[in-house]
């Protein structure tokens, strides 16, 4: 059931945009990064093309892009492999990378070089996010949670989105099979104070829950939206750590 509703949500993105295609849409490549992947001197990969909308989306130009790939991946295992000693892991990003059934081929050419691989996702792809872990071709997830179950919709551009597969994206790293955190960007329209206990009972139990300062930037497609104050921050830190591992404010001073 939960596929059926991914395949669904799925269909519904790409009706709006024509950049998913059968093969690896990599629009970006951050060469060194010492931020995408904890612990790590990291290279970021980029990939165009995303099933939600989100409107604080800092790649939104990458999102809607309908440009023919900017690397093939050739381009980055050359690249990569060039960077031996240099490198410890690549960070996977987008827009969703999930979307392309190839990436597991290409994580694993990844992991020949031996380098770590995280994985950034929304979790909407439960299956693609087990399958990785089983294959043990990632060593780190990062998955955004939007919001609460209630304000998700507004959240991630997507009034009507079904949360089964995201519900159980994060069940399946609840337990523990792979290294995990979850985030959420804090914008003030799609936290309110109500949001936080909604949100400690979807991921109750997690290791690691970061709360990142939006900013706004070039391609965020909302210019309206506002980042919640530090202070209320540090109110929501204090209500979820009785329920979280570890909590968090990344991204502000």
């Amino acid at each position: 059931m939960a596929d059926a509703m991914w395949e669904a949500l799925l269909r519904t993105a790409v009706s709006e945009t024509s950049v998913i295609e059968t093969m690896l849409n990599i629009q970006g490549l951050q060469k060194t990064t010492l931020l995408d992947y904890p612990g790590c001197v990291a290279a970021t990969v980029f990939f165009g093309g995303c099933n939600m909308r989100c409107p604080f989306c800092h790649n939104m130009d990458i999102v809607e892009n309908s440009l023919k790939p900017q690397y093939s991946d050739k381009d980055i295992l050359d690249f990569l492999s060039k960077r031996g000693g240099i490198l410890d892991g690549v960070c996977i990003t987008g827009g969703e990378p999930t979307l392309y059934p190839e990436l597991p081929s290409f994580i694993a050419k990844i992991k020949e070089l031996g380098l770590s691989v995280k994985l950034d996702t929304n979790g909407t792809n439960p299956q693609m996010l087990k399958n990785l872990v089983k294959d043990n071709l990632i060593d780190y997830v990062a998955m955004d949670i939007k919001s609460s179950p209630a304000n998700y919709g507004k959240a991630c551009g997507i009034e009507n989105i079904v949360l089964t597969p995201v519900k159980d994206s994060i069940d399946f790293l609840l337990g523990g099979k792979v290294e995990y955190e979850f985030r959420t960007t804090a914008v003030d329209e799609f936290l309110p104070v109500e949001a936080i206990s909604d949100i400690c009972t979807l991921i109750k139990g997690a290791k690691r829950y970061y709360l990142q300062g939006y900013v706004e930037s070039e391609f965020v497609p909302d210019k309206s939206l506002h980042a919640v104050s530090k202070e209320k921050l540090l109110q929501y830190v204090q209500e979820l750590s009785k329920f979280i591992d570890l909590v968090e404010i990344r991204g502000m001073d």
